[in-house]
Formats: C-alpha cells, structure tokens, sequence
C-alpha cells in the first residue's frame, strides 16, 4: 500500500500539474470505487464542474479541496495510484496517447477510474485488485467526520516533537511496536515497508512491547522515523510493487531497502545476522535478530 512517501509525493505532482483545473466528466468499470455517495450517478453529477482550488495529504489519504466547498477523498488502498496523462479508449481499453512509463509499464495498465478535466487533461486511477476508494463530501461535513478527526500526528509536521511521539505511542499500553507504527489512529502514513525500515534503523526488533521500551529506545525510533521518511520522500518512495508516480514512473527507495521483504539475506550491517520474516496479526514483519535482539 502507497505509504506517507509515496502519497506525498503524488500530491506534491498533481499541485504542479492540475491546480485550478475543473472536473468535466468522469467514467468508470467498477462503481465499487465510489464510496461517498455510493451512486455513481450522483456522485459524476455533483463533481461536475467543481474546480480543484487545493489538494493535500492527511495520512494515506489525497485530499482535493474543491470549489462549492467541496470535497474529493481518495485513498489509494493496496494497489491503486494516481497518474497523469491522456488517454484514448481503443480496442475495448484505454491506452495512454504518449509513448513511455504510462503506456508501456503494465502496472499502469489497470485503469478504472478517469476523471476528465478541461484543457484535454486526465487524472486516471489504476489499481490491480480495485480495493481503492473515492468520496466526495462537503467540507465541513468532512472536518467533522470521526474517521478525519481521529487521526494521528503527522510524523514530518514541524509540531511532530519527540514528546507528542512518545504521548501518542505509549498511551498503546501493552502494544507491539510494529503494530502500533502502523495504526493510523496513532501515528498517520506509516505502513508495512517503512515499520519495518524505521525499526531496523533504530535497532528495535519489531515483536517488542512498547511498555518496554526505555526512553533512549523511544528517541532513537523517533530518529529513524523522521530519517527513513524523509530519506525515502528524497526518492519519491518505494515501487518494489504496484506503486507509481503520476508519470508512471517507479520510485527509488526500493534500491535502499535494508530489511523489507529482504528475507534470508544478510543484515546490511554485516553483524552476521540473516534477515527474518514473521507473521504478526496478517502482516510480515522484517528483521534482523542480531541487531534487532
């Protein structure tokens, strides 16, 4: 899933390329996607002419802010991301008018969602296993909403200290680390690739309760959250799968990876330990047991 890095930097691409631009049609193959209103119809009429005034990140979440006070929410789930081009509908698909990435990358080839904008201009969803979501709310009705509010710090805001870090983590009492890095209601944007590269970074093994961890340990996390992020935001994030900027390109930190989905190779650090792979609660978690005891 399109983790803080990756969504950062589909938003950071879309400002520079439609800000100001008015939705004029939409089409789909899978009205599943349209969550918020769940008919199809509606939702293609109320989007209809809404100039896009602003888009954001909070979380995971892409974030259009819309003339008429309105909202466009997507999030991108397990497969999905945005991009940005032209494409025409030819022999039962859409195929990207531009030779490159967009066109010859299969990853970008799952198309089910295109919004058409004026000046010619697309923003296009591909998404393999078609989990993503799109929404549309109005904005004080979107402000209100307990999933929005309920969300946790944002780990690369300038008023991310290390106080609200340590606050948010260990009001989790009797929590695992890994898990906890993950829950969005703790912490925003943190997903299974950079859990795993923030907690080999700092040298904690991600089965350990957070009751047990002493303050150095809670600073060095809080480190390596900030270095991994920005560090992996520098390479407009990770595309060992599906993800993709909005030029269909692949991201880089996929070539800096040290633990995740590195089983069975050696530790980066050379201290003779094999990377290990265990499951906790459905998901993998990534680590050296020398380092990372």
């Amino acid at each position: 899933m399109p983790e803080l890095p990756e969504v950062e930097t589909i938003v950071s691409d879309l400002k520079k390329k439609v800000l100001k631009r008015t939705f004029l049609d939409l089409w789909t193959d899978s009205k599943k996607l349209i969550k918020k209103p769940k008919d199809f119809e509606v939702f293609k009429k109320n989007i209809k002419n809404k100039k896009i005034i602003n888009i954001k990140r909070r979380g995971k979440n892409i974030i259009f802010f819309l003339s008429d006070n309105k909202i466009l929410l997507i999030h991108q789930k397990l497969t999905g991301h945005l991009l940005f081009g032209k494409w025409s509908f030819k022999n039962g698909k859409w195929t990207s008018n531009v030779k490159g990435p967009l066109y010859d990358d299969p990853k970008n080839g799952f198309l089910h969602l295109i919004f058409f904008l004026d000046k010619g201009q697309q923003i296009a969803l591909s998404d393999l296993r078609k989990f993503a979501k799109a929404e549309l709310w109005d904005k004080r009705e979107f402000e209100e909403s307990e999933d929005f509010r309920k969300l946790g710090p944002e780990p690369l805001d300038k008023r991310f200290t290390l106080s609200v870090f340590t606050k948010a983590i260990l009001r989790k009492k009797g929590g695992i680390i890994k898990k906890i890095l993950m829950d969005q209601n703790v912490l925003v944007g943190i997903g299974n690739i950079y859990s795993d590269e923030i907690l080999w970074e700092a040298k904690i093994n991600p089965l350990r309760n957070v009751s047990t961890l002493s303050e150095k340990e809670l600073k060095n996390i809080y480190k390596a959250i900030k270095k991994i992020l920005l560090k992996a935001l520098h390479l407009r994030g990770d595309s060992m799968s599906d993800y993709r900027t909005i030029f269909g390109r692949k991201g880089g930190y996929q070539k800096v990876q040290r633990v995740y989905q590195q089983e069975g190779k050696k530790c980066p650090r050379k201290d003779g330990g094999i990377i290990q792979r265990k499951k906790i609660g459905g998901r993998s978690a990534h680590f050296c047991l020398v380092c990372q005891k």
